[in-house]
């Protein structure tokens, strides 16, 4: 095409051009990403040493919080030396990275989120053949097609849209290598490939609504005929923090990667790329770990055993 320059890097404007603000967002960032840190390592270390939490429910749980703490590893780093330094640039190389990146492990998040559902119908619902059915071949298989299904979706979508040449403005309004902002700017005429991508991520994803609405359907049916109102009490306590996670996740993903492509960012398209990088993997060990009273029990078991061996040392002293 005459009189185009070919794109060879990309600016990420962040949430302001002011130096001040740049700072102050930087440093917010990194608290609320060294929080997210620390709260979903608690779970996969609560869940690695308890022998008490060593059933596929919290296996996919920790496994959850590994998908979370990587997930919020891809942008807030870079964002938070971005706001510090004021460079904002990022090469194509570094922007495919993230792309990769985040389709890979939030795809491979709703996987896991799947599993958690048929965990739940099939504890809730068939009991007596949960151990067989829920063995450690088929946890480990489930989380395999995770992996996996990640890692085909990342590849399928970042080559879709960086086998596409860019031209025009270069500057990204988020913190983050935003997909809908890469198209707008794309000069492709076809965007062929990008489509079947995305084609593809949309029935992946939508088959896993159905199979967790499906689940959930079976789930409640049964959970209503339960007798006693202590028993329904305590089933629910086990499947509404999961529900909740799952249909947070998926309204705000279909939004940051599905939402069509705007020559400016909105307040409203800047906070769910918020909720979507920093606050939903904050949120999750509060909404369905920390809440939970297994997790809470082995919580305050690590606690009295650290103060008891803080008391023998000062003790021994």
């Amino acid at each position: 095409m005459p009189n185009v320059t070919a794109i060879t890097g990309f600016i990420l404007m962040g949430f302001s051009d002011i130096h001040e603000i740049q700072t102050l967002c930087g440093v917010f960032f990194l608290v609320m990403y060294l929080a997210t840190l620390m709260s979903n390592f608690l779970i996969i270390t609560l869940i690695t040493l308890n022998l008490k939490l060593q059933s596929p429910m919290y296996f996919f749980l920790k496994n959850l919080s590994l998908f979370d703490v990587f997930l919020v590893s891809v942008p807030i780093p870079n964002f938070f030396v971005n706001s510090l330094t004021h460079n904002n640039s990022i090469s194509i190389l570094g922007c495919a990275v993230q792309v990769f990146s985040m389709a890979t492990f939030g795809s491979g998040k709703v996987f896991v989120l799947t599993a958690m559902s048929y965990d739940r119908y099939v504890a809730i619902c068939n009991p007596l053949h949960y151990e067989v059915t829920m063995s450690s071949v088929t946890c480990m298989l489930m989380l395999g097609v995770s992996w996996g299904t990640g890692l085909f979706f990342g590849t399928m979508y970042t080559i879709g849209i960086f086998s596409m040449p860019f031209c025009g403005s270069n500057v990204i309004p988020q913190i983050f290598c935003n997909v809908p902002f890469l198209l707008r700017i794309s000069c492709s005429e076809s965007h062929i490939v990008i489509y079947i991508s995305l084609g593809i991520g949309v029935f992946l994803g939508m088959s896993c609504f159905l199979c967790v609405m499906v689940s959930y359907f079976y789930i409640f049916s049964t959970v209503l005929k339960i007798p006693t109102t202590k028993g329904r009490s305590k089933a629910f306590a086990t499947c509404i923090p999961h529900l909740t996670v799952f249909s947070i996740f998926i309204a705000i993903a279909y939004f940051v990667y599905l939402k069509p492509p705007s020559n400016t960012a909105s307040i409203i398209d800047r906070l769910f790329s918020v909720l979507y990088t920093v606050l939903l993997p904050a949120l999750n060990p509060v909404i369905y770990s920390l809440r939970n009273t297994n997790v809470d029990s082995a919580l305050k078991s690590i606690f009295i055993d650290v103060m008891i061996c803080h008391n023998c040392s000062l003790g021994n002293l």
